[in-house]
């Protein structure tokens, strides 16, 4: 069978699709990887206050822990229908769902990361004449950078996979191929689509490998290097 039929018996494994409908999964990955980023930014700058303030203020965890846990049980179709009235059908409509469900995974993991600095960096570091925001930024933030950027990878792949559904309001990148061809029965633009999306979650998750383990050699080489340079100055002091 020619290249050109498989498209009229509607194969799953068809060629000819990505020649004549190249432009359109270009489009969509653009788009899916735009929402993503756009998401896990957003997401990243709101989690990490919030993560701080539960640390430096216990009283304000449990109730940080809550409403963001709280977000992730609503389901997809009920957040968006409920963000509806406020964004209309727009890609700000599927970013702002995707960043309140990002919440979870990285407040509870920078959370978790500040909470395991140990104590003797913080006393010997304050005793050095560390203020709160030295001691923040030099100290704790460097030693909680594994489980904060632990938390982003899986935020983003879970993101990759949750874009998906903003094709409801058609702005799902690769999820509106998907749905569109679902709704159709186009089955290589289903499978096309299908892949590219497992293709980027993993892209982003190796990416982000690489970007932990240069950010954080320490955790590498064991023992002998227990930390950044700022904070092994602060905890051998």
């Amino acid at each position: 069978m020619s290249a050109a039929n498989c498209l009229v018996a509607n194969d799953w494994v068809c060629g000819e699709y990505f020649r004549t409908r190249g432009q359109d999964l270009v489009d969509a990955t653009l788009q899916h990887i735009g929402i993503t980023v756009a998401a896990v930014v957003i997401g990243v700058l709101i989690a990490f206050p919030l993560a701080v303030l539960a640390h430096r203020r216990r009283a304000f965890a449990a109730p940080v822990l809550a409403v963001t846990t709280l977000f992730y049980t609503i389901p997809s179709l009920a957040m968006f229908s409920l963000l509806l009235p406020l964004f209309g059908l727009s890609a700000a409509l599927v970013i702002t769902g995707l960043v309140l469900y990002s919440l979870t995974i990285l407040v509870r993991n920078t959370l978790a990361g500040l909470d395991a600095v140990p104590e003797e960096a913080r006393e010997a570091a304050t005793g050095m004449g560390y203020g709160p925001w030295r001691l923040l930024w030099e100290v704790e933030v460097p030693l909680a950078l594994p489980a904060l950027l632990a938390g982003v990878r899986i935020t983003t792949v879970s993101t990759v996979a949750l874009t998906t559904v903003g094709a409801i309001v058609d702005y799902g990148g690769l999820g509106s191929l998907i749905l569109d061809g679902l709704d159709t029965d186009f089955r290589a633009q289903v499978l096309a689509a299908s892949v590219l999306c497992v293709i980027l979650a993993i892209t982003a998750d190796l990416l982000l490998l690489g970007l932990q383990r240069l950010c954080t050699p320490w955790t590498r080489l064991g023992a002998a290097a227990p930390g950044p340079a700022p904070a092994r100055k602060a905890a051998t002091a």
